[in-house]
């Protein structure tokens, strides 16, 4: 027994030990991480946050483990290359949002390799370099909503997105940027694409094959100022069954031209909100829900009558000056035009009294002999 009661002191003795260790050992790790944290920055295990701190560049040095990244509510206006001076190999999500970022500059996100999420929302980006990433970058997620000061400010991510400098691309939010028109093609190198948020822009229409992502799944376009969709638009739409697609909040004229939406409504089951679509024109029918519209009114005809009249208001004024024009040149050669008149004039009569003196001598026999022996 008192064998026992001693092998197992030594055993508890030896547990104590080991947690003392253990213990020990998680201080110095924490001690160690902490000592590796920039400043003004909290660290734990491979998270880093650096939130509302007045920073006004990127913390350095961060840590070599790094795997998620918060730098948010900064006074970071730049982001060039020294903005990530060494390789961070595990960093996959860098949260950069509400800066006040007016710059990417080239290079910037070059030594992050394996970077799969870029958020850089709510900031007033002037310029954004098509040449930001890599030719090699594993970007799948960017989230640019409300990030550029504004829609005159994105010529050089369309060129990025249109040259395929963004190949693995699955989502973009471009949603709150004043958006008015998108450039022919822009998506047609993503052809990763499945979730597209263009919510709260101010498009007025959609060109022809712009959304001609063959992945797309999800489409956006909640908020905007739509009129209408072509057929082309809606052809596209039907190709893919799978695509989900937010269209309320537009302002939708219910004329004639809208009918082919209104049948691809009632048909489709694609628009998730289409029972929240409403007319803003004509007055008569404003408010009232697409899918309740059974006589669809040509607003334009009004439209078109002015237009006509117009038309035949302008028509009347060139000819008028055509008139003008053709009367002043008849009056500058009014003296050349008499006397080619006079010499028609002229000619004719002297050919009629041709004829009649062949007719006189056609008539009278004697004339006809005598007319026989001169000649002989």
């Amino acid at each position: 027994m008192r064998f026992l009661s001693s092998l197992l002191c030594c055993k508890l003795e030896e547990t104590r030990e080991n947690t003392t260790l253990l213990r020990l050992w998680f201080f110095f790790a924490v001690l160690v991480s902490n000592s590796a944290c920039p400043d003004k920055c909290v660290c734990f295990t491979s998270t880093v946050k650096c939130l509302n701190q007045g920073l006004f560049a990127v913390p350095q040095p961060l840590p070599a483990n790094t795997k998620t990244l918060f730098i948010t509510g900064n006074n970071i206006s730049h982001l060039t290359a020294v903005s990530f001076p060494v390789p961070l190999e595990q960093l996959t999500d860098l949260y950069l949002t509400g800066n006040q970022v007016e710059l990417v500059d080239h290079d910037v996100f070059n030594n992050l390799p394996n970077l799969r999420l870029l958020d850089l929302s709510n900031n007033r980006i002037l310029h954004f370099s098509a040449q930001a990433f890599s030719d090699y970058n594993k970007l799948l997620d960017l989230n640019l909503s409300r990030a550029f000061y504004n829609h005159t400010s994105m010529g050089e991510l369309f060129s990025l997105l249109r040259s395929g400098g963004a190949l693995q691309l699955t989502r973009l939010d471009l949603s709150n940027n004043d958006l008015v028109v998108l450039p022919e093609d822009m998506f047609s190198r993503l052809s990763n694409l499945t979730i597209l948020n263009l919510q709260n822009n101010s498009l007025i229409f959609i060109q022809n094959g712009t959304l001609s992502v063959p992945r797309l799944r999800e489409l956006d376009l909640r908020d905007n100022a739509l009129r209408e969709l072509p057929n082309t638009t809606l052809m596209d739409f039907s190709l893919k069954p799978g695509l989900q697609v937010h269209l309320a909040g537009n302002p939708w004229l219910c004329d004639c031209n809208i009918e082919d939406l209104v049948a691809w409504l009632k048909s489709s089951e694609q628009v998730t909100d289409k029972q929240n679509m409403t007319c803003s024109d004509p007055e008569v029918l404003r408010q009232l829900p697409l899918l309740q519209i059974k006589e669809l009114e040509c607003t334009f005809s009004g439209e078109m009558k002015g237009v006509l009249e117009t038309s035949y208001v302008f028509l009347g004024m060139v000819l008028a000056l055509i008139g003008v024009i053709f009367l002043l040149v008849l009056y500058l050669n009014r003296k050349g035009i008499k006397r080619w008149i006079y010499n028609i004039r002229d000619a004719c009569r002297d050919h009629m009294e041709g004829y009649h003196y062949r007719y006189e001598i056609n008539s009278d026999p004697r004339l006809a002999n005598l007319s026989l022996n001169s000649d002989i």
